[in-house]
């Protein structure tokens, strides 16, 4: 069996009291049959300097991009374009729209998103989508852009099957964090049960958002589990065969080869 974490903050964990490595990091999960992970940018110069911090392995991809909170001093489109086309990068982003956060930059949250998605197109890469509170110019965005060109998945899903199902319409995947395992998350857990298992995705968006039973801890990949555990039984399926549906759908987005676990 072989788990995916299709959403992790690699740079963001605590290796001076958790963890004493990457590797280590790795290893935990390894140990919960999770042995692929994306590790996720939120800024070009995080992205440079994760790059470095996970040095060459097989088993982690990366992605490049600005989040919407980040944007605090612009950045160079043709920079973001340069790193992208890196043949270790697999996506755009996180990009995406945040008004719970911050509303005084909105045009130029929305033009990112949009140089993400285009960068995408040209690339042939998928984006990695970060919505909340703008449900409606997040679809008509990716709509306008003609996201379903690259494709692409909207991450740590919160919003309702009525927002599923038209990002579903135009190709795109949805994927569940550890919010679902959460007391108050029943709306989210229809969305789950809605979901087809074709196009779903786990993730722990480590560190941030630890699963039932971890809550409160620092999240890490080894976690993923937990979330899949979860989602197996919301879906009725074996845990065997949600890790065999979302390491396939993983493969098929992001465009990446996924040797057997042997």
């Amino acid at each position: 069996m072989l788990l995916v974490d299709s959403h992790c903050h690699l740079d963001g964990l605590d290796y001076q009291s958790l963890h004493t490595s990457v590797d280590d990091v790795l290893q935990k999960a390894n140990a919960r049959d999770v042995g692929l992970f994306l590790a996720v940018a939120t800024t070009l110069r995080g992205f440079e300097a994760m790059n470095a911090l996970i040095g060459p392995r097989a088993d982690v991809v990366m992605s490049c991009g600005v989040h919407p909170l980040n944007l605090e001093g612009g950045y160079q489109v043709e920079d973001l374009r340069r790193l992208a086309n890196n043949d270790r990068v697999v996506a755009l982003g996180e990009t995406g729209l945040d008004y719970f956060y911050q509303k005084d930059n909105i045009a130029q949250q929305q033009e990112s998103f949009r140089n993400h998605i285009r960068i995408g197109r040209e690339l042939h890469k998928p984006v990695i989508v970060h919505t909340r509170d703008a449900r409606e110019d997040t679809l008509a965005i990716l709509r306008e852009e003609n996201a379903q060109e690259c494709g692409g998945v909207l991450h740590c899903f919160t919003e309702d099957c009525a927002t599923a199902e038209k990002l579903l319409d135009i190709g795109f995947y949805i994927s569940f964090s550890g919010i679902v395992t959460f007391r108050n998350a029943e709306q989210l857990r229809e969305v789950a049960r809605y979901v087809p298992l074709d196009r779903l995705l786990v993730e722990t968006d480590s560190p941030y958002l630890a699963p039932v039973p971890h809550r409160g801890k620092e999240n890490q990949p080894a976690y993923v589990r937990d979330v899949a555990e979860y989602m197996a039984v919301l879906k009725g399926v074996s845990l065997e065969r949600l890790a065999e549906a979302t390491t396939a759908n993983f493969s098929r987005l992001f465009n990446v080869e996924i040797a057997p676990r042997s």
